[in-house]
């Protein structure tokens, strides 16, 4: 019997706040412009990021007034919480399960903190049995999807039967800080979005999308390319604008090699999964992985109308192409903090 984990449904929620980039450049215009004398040249990257709208968990008025770590946190817990339920519930009801049925929860999130860990607050809310097995992922960012999905896979494979639920959420407008008229607080105000997902996983037969393999490169010396600050008033992001050119000029090695160890060639490949960081991160994409395309049009689709999640959007991508048909094997990636890239192979 084949044991590869296979995710038996795949579910993703959206936060009710919708906020429109054009009011958001607006919103970025009236708080930061007075403070910034560069502001009109750093502007357009509201336009250049390809994003026509996206989705929070406050509404637009809540990040124009300074906040605090205890309002932060208690945005995220509220919010988070929310979201993973609407995803899990959605998962589930696709499998045709409910949370009695589900023995272990991989659950990714590097946008907020929590103790107890946002799962284990999901247990009685939800339904879980109290013996389910827990594993909290925090420091993983836009890699998280990718990573978190492999490790549940890992864990269904160790003990064919067990379901696995992969919750993954990122709520990373509440990195958006006001007090720090900045270029890169400027650009998380046009970047930033939130957002959740969830994914039964099984092995030891059944149907759904097979997960071959999953695997994972850091790059020496790359720690400064990526992550957060702590600062008084919240999360101070780290992102280098670099990133696009690392990603020409390291990736192609990394992502042959995992290929290599699975058999597969590139050119074999059906598809691509890929997490939408932003439009410059999928042109370097685009290029690197040519000249496998499909997957690239549901990556963009997905960055246009919900901006970057961090390790949430790559699964977005991935029910996307699920729904719209998509078959054979897909390379999913994504390039998170360490500065480390994330790869999973899968056959759709």
């Amino acid at each position: 019997m084949d044991q590869s984990p296979r995710l038996v449904s795949v579910a993703t929620a959206l936060p009710p706040h919708r906020l429109d980039q054009h009011d958001t450049l607006a919103a970025a215009r009236a708080v930061f412009g007075p403070r910034m004398r560069d502001f009109d040249r750093l502007a357009p990257v509201f336009a250049n990021t390809g994003i026509e709208s996206r989705h929070a968990v406050m509404p637009m008025e809540w990040y124009l007034e300074p906040r605090g770590w205890p309002e932060r946190t208690a945005a995220f817990r509220d919010g988070a919480l929310a979201l993973l339920e609407e995803a899990a519930g959605k998962a589930l009801a696709r499998a045709g399960m409910r949370p009695q049925d589900v023995d272990a929860i991989v659950c990714a999130s590097t946008t907020g903190i929590a103790t107890p860990s946002l799962e284990a607050m999901l247990l009685e809310r939800m339904g879980f049995r109290p013996e389910t097995m827990r594993v909290p992922l925090f420091g993983f960012g836009c890699a998280g999807g990718v990573l978190g999905l492999g490790l549940a896979g890992m864990l269904a494979r160790a003990v064919p039967g067990m379901t696995v639920l992969f919750l993954v959420v990122e709520l990373c407008t509440l990195a958006c800080r006001t007090g720090e008229a900045t270029p890169t607080n400027v650009v998380a105000s046009a970047l930033f979005a939130d957002g959740a997902a969830a994914a039964v996983v099984r092995a030891g037969g059944g149907s759904g999308p097979r997960l071959i393999a999953s695997g994972e490169h850091t790059w020496p010396d790359t720690r400064d390319v990526m992550g957060w600050r702590v600062e008084d008033d919240g999360f101070g992001v780290i992102f280098s604008q670099d990133i696009p050119d690392l990603i020409r000029t390291r990736l192609g090695p990394v992502v042959e090699r995992f290929l290599d160890g699975q058999g597969v060639a590139r050119g074999d490949l059906a598809g691509l999964v890929c997490h939408p960081g932003g439009a410059k991160v999928l042109h370097a994409l685009e290029e690197v992985l040519a000249p496998v395309s499909d997957g690239l049009e549901d990556a963009w689709a997905v960055l246009r109308d919900c901006g970057n999640m961090s390790a949430a959007s790559v699964m977005f991508v991935l029910e996307r192409r699920i729904a719209g048909g998509a078959k054979g094997p897909h390379l999913m990636s994504a390039l998170g903090p360490g500065f480390t890239a994330a790869l999973a192979l899968l056959e759709l």
